[in-house]
């Protein structure tokens, strides 16, 4: 039963197969979405055999100048992502889904079937690829040195150079060092290249992380995300893990099993 209302939307996260009967299994009873509400499912058009999740919320809040505002407050901004986040996951250990964008919302139940009727070729072409298949990510990272004060000087050199020199000299071997570890995170990302070649079938390029997103975590060079079949997905992990092995100053990040976040290419809905 609908949950929205004058006062209320309807967000929507994810489809997923379905048809006239929507798989209400798909749904966990305690599943709570966005505002804590609880999560349903929306049939799509008969014969389509989709259905959408979705959730009643609170209309002041997805109007467009106020999720303009929203969108500003970082607090109530990852408190959506979470819930969002956590409703798709939950989905996604039943069923196959496919993700839409965070803060999508129509006026009521209705225009949602509309969007799975209008939509219904290219949902079910994303699903049937999905089918089977979950996201892994790869992070490779160039680890920060121990001590990030330049190395001194072997001793018996030291005794030749001043202050000045001995400094310089030791700073270019920090340098040097930095390079070699670049150089073998290259190889890393090569070997990994590699597997996903392999293992994968579908492979996406993220911008690497900076600043607080990375953390102490060292330099991020490679952020991706791999597209892979369920009965390959131990052997990528394993193999992906130790693409660093042997490898001075890197370390290769493996997260997952993901729903499929960076293959669910979809329209952006909106209130309408």
């Amino acid at each position: 039963m609908s949950d929205a209302g004058p006062d209320r939307v309807t967000y929507a996260y994810a489809v997923l197969h379905g048809g006239g009967a929507a798989p209400v299994e798909a749904v966990p009873a305690d599943l709570a979405g966005v505002a804590g509400a609880p999560v349903r499912l929306v049939p799509g058009p008969p014969g389509a055999e989709l259905a959408a999740a979705v959730s009643g919320v609170p209309a002041a809040d997805f109007q467009e100048a106020a999720l303009r505002r929203h969108l500003e407050d970082l607090e109530w901004l990852e408190t959506v992502a979470r819930a969002h986040h956590t409703v798709i996951e939950g989905l996604s250990a039943r069923a196959t889904v496919l993700p839409l964008r965070l803060a999508t919302v129509y006026l009521d139940d209705a225009r949602v079937g509309a969007m799975l009727a209008d939509g219904r070729e290219m949902f079910t072409a994303c699903l049937a690829r999905l089918e089977g298949h979950l996201e892994w990510g790869v992070k490779i990272y160039v680890e920060d040195a121990p001590d990030e004060a330049p190395a001194a000087p072997p001793a018996e050199d030291a005794a030749d150079l001043s202050p000045g020199r001995a400094y310089l000299r030791a700073r270019r071997v920090q340098r040097h060092s930095r390079e070699d570890a670049h150089h073998e995170a290259r190889r890393a990302a090569e070997s990994v290249a590699a597997i996903g070649r392999e293992l994968a079938v579908d492979h996406a390029r993220h911008r690497v992380q900076q600043g607080e997103l990375a953390g102490d975590a060292g330099e991020n060079v490679v952020n991706d995300a791999y597209l892979v079949a369920r009965e390959h997905a131990e052997a990528f992990r394993v193999r992906v893990q130790d693409a660093a092995a042997g490898l001075t100053g890197v370390r290769v990040e493996v997260t997952g099993p993901w729903a499929p976040y960076s293959f669910a290419a979809v329209p952006e809905g909106a209130p309408s």
